[in-house]
């Protein structure tokens, strides 16, 4: 997998770079990773409603075909687009979320950080209260009798640190996952993060984890790396 760090770029022109890359590549071309930072832009997901975006002010606002309501970008966040032909690598949608989710819970346990996983929404969270604690959360996800419904997502307690959301094309990821080290967090306040009202976004620096937005894209960029692989 080829990893490119490009820096801070606007999120159109990299959205655009994305579809081109999965609309040209063949079965032939090597998987990359790109990780990057916005400029500030709230993004809607295709099932985005706009009554989640509570007051986007002077920030754009930018319609996208990846799953998922709205979030934001801006800097002091590491995104990271996976571009992985799935087919190749030999595992499906739910697996790539996993291994996804998987890697963002290694680069956080790399800072003494514990990530959780919750029920029914995609994505990382962090205990509020104790962002260092390994005790297992009882929202995580468990084991169902068929037929028995998904649970309502439970952020009591919990901040998001990561979100994710992706596009699938001729069985080819892209779009990807943003990890939050140390931005303004302010504009999360605007929407309702990832659909959901009152959901409490955090970074690194909000608990207390001193880290370089250049050292926390290159522990994400290895650790995607080892945990895409197939």
């Amino acid at each position: 997998m080829l990893i490119s760090s490009v820096g801070r770029v606007p999120y159109d022109s990299t959205y655009l770079a994305m579809q081109a890359f999965t609309a040209e590549r063949t079965t032939d071309t090597p998987d990359e990773l790109w990780i990057c930072e916005h400029l500030p832009v709230f993004t809607q997901g295709l099932a985005g409603r706009e009554d989640h975006l509570l007051a986007p002010g002077t920030i754009p606002v930018v319609q996208t075909n990846r799953g998922g309501q709205v979030t934001y970008h801006g800097p002091g966040q590491v995104v990271a687009y996976p571009l992985i032909d799935l087919q190749r690598a030999g595992y499906y949608v739910k697996e790539f979320v996993y291994r996804v989710e998987e890697a963002v819970i290694r680069t956080l346990g790399a800072f003494q950080v514990t990530g959780h996983r919750v029920a029914g929404a995609p994505g990382i969270y962090v205990r509020l209260d104790d962002p260092f604690s390994h005790a297992m959360l009882p929202q995580r996800p468990q084991r169902r009798v068929p037929g028995e419904p998904a649970p309502a997502p439970d952020f009591t307690g919990l901040g998001k640190v990561a979100a994710l959301g992706i596009k699938v094309s001729r069985h080819c990821t892209y779009h990807g996952v943003a990890l939050n080290v140390a931005m303004d967090l302010q504009p999360f306040e605007r929407i309702n993060p990832c659909g959901y009202m009152g959901l409490r976004t955090v970074d690194l620096s909000t608990i207390g984890v001193a880290v370089s937005w250049d050292e926390a894209a290159h522990v994400l960029g290895q650790k995607l790396s080892a945990t895409l692989s197939p």
